[in-house]
């Protein structure tokens, strides 16, 4: 499939040097994108490996929030008690949860042999979804351990790929065809840079609400034809963020809130059907597991009065994630409703209508 050019390369003015989550050091992202038209299947499993351990894991801090919970990402129970979660990251469609959760405790008793052989030690990976039900057969659930597993073993740093790809192949955003984007910013803090990066699997929003760098861009581009009835917010959000800041948990839990304000910029207010679940996660201060640490531990943390341009740089991250993921997009035949087309964004005509609102671009299109 031929790169089309992300919300930057179009012109957007969107701020920050970098642009993936992989830019936090260490980080790697993989894929498995399923798609059969004659099996109406268009769906797939995106997977984050958070630290380049091997052997032997190390936990990865981390903070969890839900905007609103309709939706699953497991783990978290342990997120909210300890503080830190050991494994990889993954995220499919909302069935598929049970296949990529057993699919990613192979790979860990796979990857991490000695650790399971001699110890007491049990899997317990993180795993998300949003639903893919209007462009993918849900129902006749593709997505198989082995998915997982490939997702896994593909997991490379550099550049990540966008739009229909991975979990996010059978996404829809504002209902344009949406799924999976990423962005980073740098933030300097009492001398030292520091990387946070977002990774979005959106699927969210209705089109009245898109804005894009404040401009109600939706309303300018209304569907010719709804391709879905509802009238309501229907679909969902995973954002995954990540810094190579070191931040305690308390700090992780508010930086994983920061995804909320990032996900309104574009225009959802969080509506009720919608599952907006959110973590972030730090690679600072890599140790072993605390069962084999000694009473104390010590680990480093930036001041709270320190923390608004991370924040901020996590909003904005989160936000231009988003636009990424539509602006990849194609055209896309619905499974429900038949015959319908969920359509791509029409680039040429969104930096128009920027251009018109002074957001301006040079690359406007014929």
């Amino acid at each position: 499939m031929t790169r089309k050019p992300r919300a930057r390369e179009l012109g957007l003015p969107f701020p920050g040097p970098n642009n993936a989550i992989t830019d936090v050091a260490g980080v790697r992202v993989g894929f498995t994108t399923l798609t059969d038209p004659g099996k109406k299947m268009r769906t797939g499993v995106t997977a984050i490996l958070p630290r380049p351990d091997t052997g032997s894991p190390q936990p990865v801090w981390a903070g969890f929030y839900a905007l609103n919970g309709n939706g699953e990402m497991t783990g978290v129970h342990w997120v909210n008690a300890a503080g830190y979660f050991v494994g990889p990251i993954l995220i499919t469609n909302t069935h598929g949860i049970g296949a990529c959760h057993h699919g990613a405790v192979e790979w860990m008793i796979r990857t991490y042999d000695t650790h399971f052989r001699d110890r007491y030690a049990w899997a317990m990976p993180i795993v998300a979804e949003t639903y893919d039900g209007v462009l993918n057969d849900i129902n006749a659930l593709h997505v198989k351990p082995e998915h997982a597993v490939a997702a896994l073993d593909a997991a490379a740093s550099g550049p990540v790929a966008e739009g229909s790809v991975g979990g996010g192949n059978g996404m829809i955003a504002y209902e344009f065809k949406g799924g999976t984007g990423t962005s980073s910013r740098q933030v300097t803090v009492g001398g030292a840079t520091y990387t946070v990066a977002a990774l979005v699997q959106a699927n969210y929003g209705i089109r009245d609400w898109f804005t894009v760098l404040g401009v109600p861009v939706g309303k300018a581009m209304p569907l010719e034809q709804p391709f879905r009835d509802t009238g309501k917010e229907t679909g969902s959000i995973i954002v995954i963020l990540a810094t190579d800041a070191p931040l305690s948990d308390a700090l992780l839990r508010g930086l994983a809130k920061r995804a909320a304000l990032g996900i309104s910029r574009s225009g959802s207010p969080g509506g009720n059907s919608s599952g907006d679940i959110f973590l972030a996660f730090s690679v600072a201060d890599p140790m072993a597991e605390p069962q084999q640490l000694g009473p104390i531990v010590t680990r480093h943390s930036l001041n709270w009065e320190e923390m608004d341009p991370v924040y901020e740089a996590a909003v904005q991250a989160v936000d231009e994630s988003v636009i990424n993921a539509i602006v990849q997009g194609e055209d896309v035949p619905c499974v429900k409703p038949e015959g319908e087309i969920c359509p791509a964004i029409d680039t040429a005509a969104l930096c128009r209508i920027m251009a018109r609102h002074m957001r301006g671009t040079d690359q406007v299109g014929p």
